[in-house]
């Protein structure tokens, strides 16, 4: 009689607490790790690891795929890059708690924030809960490729609690705050893994009004920490607002919810070009209260530059702001490459000015200098001799016409890498000083948001094949690049049934041919509700992905298999 389900043989374990890997045999029966040795006895099933890296599922603790999980079964992209456990309600935002006359003002506050069509929230969402518990009640019948946990979003919670007050951004009364917190606390009873806010100046609505959690007072968000401190587990997530004066003032209110509810906080921090040391000015500021032995304050950080994807099949590009490329009315790509292909289109586009853009951020579509072909084999630390403008006053054109034609190329479906954060100096070394720092964690991936420009979710494969193998220069071990991506997110969020691979632990693991490790380049596809876009990135080297000992992917192929469960925190 087989004593275990399956054995995954002569492997090289890495097991996520970041010592030394090893070769080693990894038995699992009913969905656990039941023994980790040298010639473990059979199995009703064995896999040949030899030569492949046997890691933990990776944990992505950053995540807005909180309408994707009730349309689909399948957490794309986050599951093609050896992701097993994915956290939702992040910034704030989501759909849970919501009344029925609210569902209107939620979708337009995800719009905003998340760069997700109406059309395809409208599609999509089945709205089948008010109350957060009843949201959580309704995942708790879906089954997916990973597991799901969630925070409770704050804009929603102030929306639900206090109506159209909440949403317009008035103080919160006593009475408000109480009626607050109690909906927190009734969120943790319910599984909710923590509490999830945003103080951001650039997370508005899709009218362009703040979201409803913007300058909230700091006794309010004080309360709230509280309500999660009360329940004895979970973890605070925050947008904080670093890239202004008083930015001293959200250190400070970190401190405060730390302090108030004695769980850990994590906090987004990023290298802005307008100041580029202001990362380390933070994680300054926070040494001596994460020294103390308070709850920690940890930065949440990217391992690569947060960019967005421009071209011909994506929502912005360098001409989306002028008005003769917003003639074209979006058709299918095609025909606007037909279109764009003309000789008089062309001269007239390349010599107009666009009109004056939304944000800040559209504004960079035009910084030459700061823009990059991607290629086929993506390079997320391009040489400053590689960017547009570089390249164009090497062939001595100017270079609106050279992102003109990069535009057209692979039949207009090839993409130019528009960095803005992560990447001031040309150089990944400050973001390899944030991670190396004992005071943060990885995430900021964004799966399931900015569906039409952004396609960070793919970092676990950054992770590995870049800062663990190909990096010129200081680069990461590989024991150290699966703890950040396993590990250390378990131990951050209370986790502690997976992120290691260990005897009783659930068999969340990847097997990877760590060699053949390599990111392919992001692509659209129209696959959402009401045949809505979304960039697309895949990855060789992954042999297999287990969640729950079950095979979700094979040599990058889904499998059909789905044990993904919702997480609720107990």
């Amino acid at each position: 009689m087989p004593d275990a389900d399956l054995i995954i043989r002569g492997g090289t374990i890495v097991d996520g607490t970041g010592g030394n890997p090893f070769v080693a045999d990894i038995a699992v029966l009913d969905g656990r790790i039941s023994a980790i040795g040298a010639n473990l006895e059979r199995a009703r099933e064995e896999i040949d690891a030899n030569g492949l890296l046997v890691t933990p599922g990776f944990i992505d603790i950053h995540t807005h795929y909180d309408g994707q999980v009730t349309w689909s079964d399948s957490l794309v992209p986050s599951a093609e890059h050896g992701v097993t456990s994915v956290v939702i309600g992040n910034c704030g935002v989501g759909f849970a708690p919501c009344r029925a006359g609210d569902r209107e003002a939620l979708v337009n506050v995800m719009e905003g924030v998340e760069d997700i069509p109406e059309a395809v929230m409208a599609t999509g969402l089945p709205w089948n809960w008010e109350t957060f518990p009843e949201y959580l009640e309704a995942l708790g019948n879906c089954a997916w490729d990973v597991d799901v946990g969630a925070y409770i979003p704050h804009s929603p919670l102030r929306v639900y609690a206090m109506g159209q007050r909440g949403l317009d951004r008035e103080a919160a009364t006593p009475a408000d705050i109480v009626r607050l917190s109690e909906l927190v606390s009734e969120a943790m009873d319910a599984g909710a893994l923590g509490f999830a806010t945003s103080r951001s100046l650039v997370h508005r609505r899709g009218d362009g009004a703040f979201i409803p959690s913007f300058q909230a007072a700091c006794e309010e968000l004080e309360a709230l920490a509280r309500a999660v401190g009360e329940s004895g587990r979970g973890a605070i997530q925050m947008i904080p607002n670093l890239d202004t004066a008083d930015w001293s003032g959200d250190v400070d209110l970190m401190k405060r919810m730390a302090c108030a509810s004695g769980r850990p906080v994590t906090y987004s921090l990023a290298q802005w070009a307008g100041n580029p040391d202001g990362w380390r000015q933070t994680m300054d500021a926070l040494l001596e209260h994460n020294r103390s032995g308070a709850a920690p304050i940890l930065a949440q950080v990217y391992p690569r530059p947060m960019g967005a994807l421009c071209g011909l099949s994506t929502s912005a590009n360098a001409f989306s702001y002028c008005r003769t490329y917003r003639a074209l009315e979006d058709p299918p790509l095609p025909e606007k490459g037909r279109l764009m292909r003309d000789s008089r289109f062309r001269e007239r586009l390349v010599a107009e000015e666009p009109d004056e853009t939304p944000t800040p951020l559209h504004a960079l579509l035009r910084a030459w200098d700061n823009l990059f072909p991607l290629g086929d084999e993506p390079d997320y630390e391009p040489s400053p001799d590689s960017s547009i403008a570089s390249l164009a006053k090497r062939r001595g054109i100017e270079p609106a016409e050279l992102a003109y034609e990069l535009m057209l190329e692979q039949e207009g479906k090839s993409l130019i890498l528009m960095p803005f954060s992560n990447y001031a100096q040309c150089s990944l070394d400050p973001v390899l000083a944030m991670m190396k720092d004992p005071c943060s964690i990885i995430g900021l991936g964004d799966g399931g948001a900015h569906y039409g420009i952004i396609c960070d979710a793919s970092y676990p494969t950054t992770m590995l094949a870049y800062w663990a193998r190909d990096r010129g220069g200081e680069r990461l071990s590989v024991a150290a690049a699966v703890k950040a991506l396993s590990a250390d997110n378990a131990a951050f969020l209370g986790l502690h049934d997976r992120g290691r691979l260990a005897q009783g632990l659930k068999a969340d693991i990847n097997l990877i041919d760590h060699a053949a490790l390599r990111l392919h380049a992001p692509y659209v596809v129209h696959d959402l509700p009401g045949g809505g876009r979304r960039l697309a990135q895949h990855a060789s080297g992954y042999r297999a992905t287990m969640v729950s000992g079950v095979i979700t992917r094979w040599d990058g192929v889904d499998t059909g298999a789905r044990p993904g469960r919702l997480i609720r925190a107990t």
